[in-house]
């Protein structure tokens, strides 16, 4: 059982900086010292709650994971290879894996996080929550990446509204939920950052003003660009709520 989620925003070491600012920034977080092995992780804190999101310098150029965190993870990464994923490494505490359709993700073992990081009011009164991480899937591997992470995660799956979406919701107040993409064309994995937003256009105004481009509008949704060149999405969904 996946007891805690985690957003890992990861993004080439040279634009680490801007990317902590704008995400601290826009969650209303606290960063913390670097910390890892190397110094490439940065947690960003939110207040009276705990974290479910970091900043991860990396050498590439970047994207989104999640990491799982759940009581037995030698258990867990077991059942995850089972699935069909595959171990691509281990550190102390860790093991990172892909799934069968190849997107990144990371077991970590639960240390008793139980707080969601709240709704975050902004000016106006616009309010907004980072709470989806989107993975985006070639049309080939769409079903099988699917029953993967429906079989892995035990969440209730819906729908959604347009066709090439799908949602699966954890119980409880687990922080970062999962929502999948079947993407018009084949090209690698990937994932992005959705922000549940209570006004789309001043939700614009706002990120733009943090140092955010616009990239395009969608049906409910608005494409931006974060200061480090990653792609998100703010959705129209409720924040309180993540419908």
């Amino acid at each position: 059982m996946i007891r805690w989620t985690y957003a890992f925003i990861d993004r080439p070491a040279a634009e680490v900086g801007p990317a902590v600012g704008f995400w601290s920034a826009v969650t209303g977080t606290s960063a913390s010292g670097p910390w890892g092995e190397r110094g490439e992780f940065t947690t960003l804190i939110p207040e009276e709650a705990d974290a479910c999101l970091a900043v991860q310098a990396v050498g590439g150029g970047g994207g989104t994971h999640p990491d799982l965190a759940v009581k037995d993870a030698p258990a867990f990464t077991a059942r995850a290879t089972g699935l069909g994923a595959v171990v691509v490494g281990r550190r102390p505490g860790l093991t990172v894996l892909r799934s069968p359709g190849g997107q990144t993700f990371c077991v970590v073992p639960w240390r008793g996080q139980l707080v969601r990081p709240p709704v975050l009011t902004g000016p106006g009164g616009i309010t907004s929550r980072l709470d989806q991480l989107c993975l985006d899937v070639s049309p080939a591997a769409f079903e099988a990446e699917l029953g993967f992470w429906t079989a892995l995660t035990g969440w209730e799956g819906t729908p959604g509204v347009h066709p090439e979406f799908h949602t699966l919701r954890p119980p409880g107040d687990v922080p970062v939920h999962l929502l999948l993409q079947r993407l018009e064309e084949d090209r690698p994995a990937s994932a992005h950052l959705d922000i549940a937003c209570s006004d789309l256009a001043a939700g614009r105004v706002l990120h733009e003003r943090l140092g955010a481009a616009f990239v395009r509008d969608g049906d409910g949704w608005t494409v931006m660009r974060d200061p480090a060149g990653g792609v998100y999405c703010l959705t129209g969904r409720d924040p309180l709520t993540g419908r």
